[in-house]
């Protein structure tokens, strides 16, 4: 905002510190909670800049672990909300952030909670979501806070790398899905770059790739989804790619009754019944949720 004195940049956290904080606290990375944590500070400064924060901004941080990438966010945004499953992470943080950028610490709200069920936020409506996310629940995470955080407008998250290519793909594509579908009802997404996997500790076995999403404005989502709900249409999704080597009419026959019931819908919804759900995009979907609940035998189609 004009007229604010800069503040200090935050003393990054590297590997040295980042062990020597873990040792202190008697803690050992955990392959159950994905735990995986960023100990090069280059890489969460490029994810700082990645997500593009304005001074204005509120940012949700998904797994903040010791404190690495939360230490750049709070340099450029008003206010951070950190989210963090593991109880002694989340007690530490606030003591990590008053060492290394006390002038900072002010600006730092911690939520000790599983991201993929946390309900109601403190403090203001978060406007950008950043995060370093479990490989083991990243889809669920996303998808969670996006239905249930509306306030949040865009964001950049670190997936596994296979996962943010199924996040990002397009209809037609060997790797398009459920993710991709789901994921479009809400945002414009896009590949926006890759992590190795030495910027790790313990080091994965995978590499990782970051994902920038915008979520879609009021305009765009009525031209996308029609009069279809959410919920309908993620339940046509999970229908048509249960069975991904079957035609639609196929695939969609015990969600709407039978074949016969799902050619109907499919028709009415101007979708060619012998389509594989992997050709249809988010508003085809949408569209098809959409004649389920106008068709007029509600006994025999769109139940699943």
């Amino acid at each position: 905002m004009a007229g604010l004195t800069p503040l200090p940049a935050a003393r990054l956290l590297g590997p040295t510190e980042i062990r020597e904080l873990a040792a202190r606290l008697g803690i050992q990375p955990s392959r159950r909670l994905g735990q995986n944590f960023v100990v090069d500070a280059g890489t969460v400064s490029r994810i700082a800049a990645q997500a593009d924060l304005r001074p204005e901004d509120v940012v949700l941080e998904v797994g903040p672990g010791f404190g690495s990438l939360t230490l750049p966010l709070l340099a450029a945004a008003r206010h951070v909300t950190a989210i963090e499953l593991d109880a002694a992470l989340a007690a530490e943080l606030p003591s990590t952030i008053a060492a290394r950028a006390p002038q900072l610490a002010g600006r730092l709200s911690v939520v000790t909670a599983d991201a993929a069920r946390v309900g109601e936020l403190p403090g203001e409506p978060p406007t950008v979501l950043v995060a370093n996310l479990p490989y083991n629940a990243s889809v669920p995470v996303v998808l969670h806070l996006l239905t249930t955080v509306p306030s949040l407008a865009r964001g950049v998250v670190m997936v596994q790398a296979e996962v943010a290519d199924r996040m990002c793909a397009p209809p037609g594509s060997r790797t398009y899905g459920v993710p991709s579908a789901k994921i479009a009802w809400f945002a414009t997404v896009r590949r926006s770059g890759s992590v190795g996997r030495a910027v790790f500790w313990p080091v994965p076995r995978v590499d990782s790739g970051l994902v920038s999403f915008t979520r879609r404005t009021s305009a765009d989502a009525a031209a996308v989804r029609g009069a279809a709900r959410r919920e309908d249409t993620f339940a046509v999704i999970d229908a048509a790619f249960a069975q991904r080597r079957k035609t639609l009419r196929a695939a969609l026959a015990a969600w709407a009754g039978s074949p016969a019931a799902a050619e109907a819908v499919l028709r009415a919804a101007g979708v060619d019944p012998a389509l594989r759900g992997e050709a249809l995009g988010i508003a085809d979907f949408a569209r098809i949720a959409d004649a389920a609940g106008r068709a007029p035998d509600p006994d025999t189609i769109g139940r699943s």
